[in-house]
């Protein structure tokens, strides 16, 4: 059995081909999905997907949105999403420098709020690179 898996965003479709396996990252924590699971939907969190093709695995950094499962397909609607092989590691690197001190000066709620979010997103680009597939 097989997954056919579409990643969207706003702008454009960024995974659109079958698979063997996923696993998730969600609000209520990380789930798998194999063929075969149980239709559910569920908010994406800023996080990692992991994709198993045959014997290898390729990771996307995801930035929030929902996915609908069932009938072995899955349709990933996210704000924004960058496969791990198409992310630069200096850059990404750099971006969370920046993210982690605009945290530490943040002040107010509203600042604090935002400069979690950035600091999350940034996190989560750096992991998809450095996941061990």
């Amino acid at each position: 059995m097989i997954l056919n898996l579409c990643v969207l965003t706003p702008n454009r479709i960024v995974w659109d081909s079958e698979v063997k396996e996923i696993v998730l990252s969600t609000n209520s924590g990380q789930i798998g999905v194999l063929p075969n699971h149980a239709s559910i939907a569920t908010a994406v969190d800023i996080g990692i997907l992991r994709i198993r093709l045959n014997d290898q695995w390729v990771t996307m950094a995801l930035m929030g949105g929902f996915a609908r499962i069932g009938n072995n397909e899955i349709t990933v609607l996210v704000n924004d999403a960058e496969k791990g092989s198409d992310i630069d590691l200096e850059e990404a690197q750099q971006t969370l420098e920046i993210a982690e001190a605009n945290l530490r000066k943040a002040e107010g709620k509203r600042q604090i709020i935002e400069a979690n979010l950035a600091l999350r997103r940034a996190r989560a680009r750096v992991e998809a690179i450095n996941v061990i597939s």
